[in-house]
């Protein structure tokens, strides 16, 4: 997904000379008044952490550096606000301006960071030495270090709730968890987490592991482990399709856990790409007259791509038609491009922290087993990658009955009626919350939409243990009976906050459609299905080159 701003050219832009010369007069103000202060020794250190260092606030000169750029950095944007542009040009040229903005941080450089170099005058020298070892071991990795990941394995501390793997092919492994509890719910849960990245953002260590929570609800749980192409498969895997992926991969995950479970229908969650991989295969199913879920669950998912936040800067038919020709007809897109496009959604968090850290400073990042799964990227058949930038991000044919095709059937995500759990996270940046809402104006059947607090990862990881973070519901608009809202700002007036995890909410809500108790059953898989290996499996171990 990497931007191509300048495939057209260069991009004309103008601003209003009176807008442009009040930006100007205020610079000018702020300037001589940031002089004044400094020459006064009166210049408060910024509010922002990049400089909230003491050596800097010791510093004038240093100072009065960054507040210069703090001041550049606004006049910069408050140009960009008033530029005489189309919206989609002044959101591609607010991205552009943010990543120069932030490279160009006089925290970045160690000539011009006094607490990088305050460290190193501190450690003797060390911190120099050791800052330049990681910057070599990243450099041979490809990629920067977020964590201390010699502090985890998966399968070890990480991916360890109990399993077998009951089913594979060149696309997946089926993985059975273990019962927990005696009695379990009738149908079973199948979980299709994103191939975008390793399914175990759901099964981390045991305090935070969603699947390990469901099972302990009393839930029978089945999960996707994609697999992660790399370029010495000789398979034919690098032209998987999109059609490949419903088909074999999805739907073909539900008949397994329906034969073992001997039941009929499932229950089905979807996460992230997963939630658009799960709703279309369900669209695909229902075009043959199938219907293999009771219900469905979607977490920070698109079905509708109307408005997809700053991801939208990426999003033109030139870089389709270049995806096309590269990849349309077999190839793998690098986890690597994938995982540098996200971290620079943000990259004072999530590039140029573990610069200043990492290479100026020669720390050592804590180990965080979320940003430990951050780093473990994964990559994607060049098809299905063409066939889904195209057909979601460009052109959103998903939400529009018969425009998306697979296996040469017509989808039509609106003929799915079954009940539906909808959630959003509300500091979502790679779903917004309101798009996450859109999937209610998609689907028909009886719904539950909750708003989770925080981003993408952690509004969805919130364990209830830890009481934190809050989610909104509606229970008077479902109550009523009332269809929810097109508007999802009028639904958000209505909804009431509730402290702690919307997980407990969730299974609550999955308890009225997964029948009745039954007895647990210990050994996992059955005679068609017999267990292959212990969970995690091989294939979430393969690590992208």
């Amino acid at each position: 997904m990497n931007a191509n701003l300048s495939a057209a050219g260069p991009i004309p832009v103008s601003v209003a000379p009176e807008i442009m010369a009040d930006i100007q007069a205020e610079f000018s103000r702020e300037w001589q008044r940031l002089c004044d202060d400094a020459r006064r020794g009166a210049l408060a250190p910024p509010s922002d952490r990049r400089f909230s260092g003491d050596a800097w606030a010791a510093n004038g000169s240093h100072l009065l550096l960054a507040h210069t750029y703090l001041l550049s950095a606004r006049a910069m944007s408050r140009m960009v606000d008033a530029a005489q542009v189309s919206e989609p040009m002044r959101d591609r040229l607010r991205f552009s301006i943010m990543q120069w903005v932030d490279a160009l941080s006089p925290s970045n450089f160690l000539a011009l960071n006094p607490d990088a170099q305050q460290s190193i005058v501190e450690s003797a020298g060390r911190a120099l030495n050791e800052g330049l070892a990681n910057l070599l071991g990243d450099v041979k990795k490809g990629r920067i270090t977020q964590t201390d990941e010699s502090q985890f394995e998966i399968g070890r501390n990480v991916a360890t709730t109990p399993g077998e793997v009951v089913f594979e092919n060149k696309l997946f492994q089926l993985i059975q968890y273990a019962p927990s509890t005696d009695a379990v719910h009738e149908l079973p849960l199948v979980i299709v987490p994103p191939n975008i990245n390793k399914f175990y953002i759901l099964d981390l260590q045991p305090e935070n592991s969603f699947v390990r929570h469901a099972v302990g609800q009393g839930y029978t749980v089945f999960l996707i482990s994609w697999r992660n192409p790399v370029a010495g498969d000789t398979d034919g895997v690098d032209r998987a399709t999109w059609s490949d992926y419903l088909d074999d991969a999805v739907l073909q995950a539900l008949r397994v856990a329906s034969d073992i479970t001997k039941q009929p229908q499932v229950n089905a969650l979807g996460f992230c790409v997963g939630g658009t991989m799960l709703a279309s295969a369900l669209a695909l199913a229902e075009a043959r007259g199938e219907h293999p879920v009771a219900s469905l669950t979607l977490l920070t998912s698109l079905l509708d791509f109307h408005d997809t936040g700053i991801l939208k800067v990426f999003v033109d038919e030139a870089h389709a038609l270049l995806r096309d020709h590269q990849l349309g007809k077999g190839g793998l897109m690098p986890g690597r491009d994938l995982a540098t496009t996200f971290s620079f959604l943000r990259p004072n968090e999530l590039v140029w922290n573990y610069v200043v850290g990492n290479y100026l400073k020669g720390q050592k990042p804590p180990p965080f087993d979320l940003l430990f799964w951050n780093g473990d990227s994964t990559n994607l058949p060049g098809p299905f990658f063409s066939w889904y930038f195209r057909n979601t991000y460009l052109e959103n044919n998903l939400k529009v009955p018969g425009r998306a095709q697979a296996a040469g059937m017509s989808l039509d995500l609106t003929r799915l009626r079954m009940p539906a759990y909808i959630f959003g996270s509300r500091e979502d940046h790679i779903v917004p919350w309101v798009s996450a809402y859109a999937s209610t104006q998609v689907l028909r059947g009886p719904q539950r939409f909750v708003l989770g607090a925080s981003g993408h990862i952690a509004g969805v990881v919130n364990p209830p243990a830890k009481k934190r973070r809050s989610y909104w519901v509606a229970d008077s608009l479902e109550q009523a009976g009332h269809s929810l809202p097109g508007d999802p700002n009028t639904w958000f007036a209505q909804a009431a906050e509730h402290p702690g995890s919307w997980w407990p909410d969730w299974t609550e809500w999955l308890s009225g459609h997964s029948g009745k108790q039954v007895k647990a059953r210990t050994k996992l898989g059955n005679a068609k299905h017999r267990p292959i290996e212990p969970a995690p499996g091989r294939y979430v171990k393969v690590r992208a080159a």
